[in-house]
């Protein structure tokens, strides 16, 4: 029993000697000096011509708005009220909650600078950011976006609307 303990005990031990090599790899410091290249960098150049998988779809998608149309406008709708109400509030005033709590009001979208602003201002807004607003670009995907633009819009035709141009709806009020 004794002789079982020693001979098991000594294989654990040999055992334990075994190479590391693999386990002790030398490695490069993110951004450390690398003797093994002439720029004495290890973080690699990308080749010419590499892009992103997915990139040139969301580009093409950025790159051209959608038709508006009911469904666009509903999502639109709903991308607007999940991100965009806390601060330009649900009419587009820039009253929403955050502001209500004290941080600084966006501009109203129904003021004649953003009335008169071409859509790709808002879409490169939500991209980009613009002021105190970050950008949404990680957040909302260029479609939606655009929904969001298109309902930004029908924002601000809800508030400029004449009676006279919705002729059936004068013809329902009492």
């Amino acid at each position: 029993m004794r002789r079982a303990a020693l001979i098991l005990a000594s294989l654990l031990v040999v055992t334990g000697c075994k190479d590391q090599s693999m386990r002790q790899q030398n490695r490069y410091d993110v951004y450390g000096p690398a003797a093994l290249w002439p720029d004495g960098s290890e973080a690699r150049p990308l080749p010419d011509g590499v892009v992103a998988r997915g990139d040139i779809a969301l580009a093409q998608e950025a790159d051209h708005a959608p038709v508006a149309d009911a469904a666009l406008l509903r999502r639109g709708q709903e991308r607007y009220r999940i991100f965009c109400t806390p601060c330009h509030g649900a009419a587009g005033f820039g009253d929403g909650m955050i502001v209500a709590r004290g941080f600084p009001a966006p501009p109203s979208y129904h003021t004649a600078r953003l009335r008169a602003a071409p859509a790709q201002h808002f879409f490169d807004v939500i991209t980009n950011g613009y002021g105190a607003m970050y950008s949404y670009a990680a957040r909302v995907p260029p479609r939606d976006r655009w929904a969001i633009v298109a309902y930004i819009r029908a924002l601000q035709l809800s508030q400029r609307a004449q009676l006279a141009s919705v002729p059936e709806v004068r013809e329902q009020l009492p």
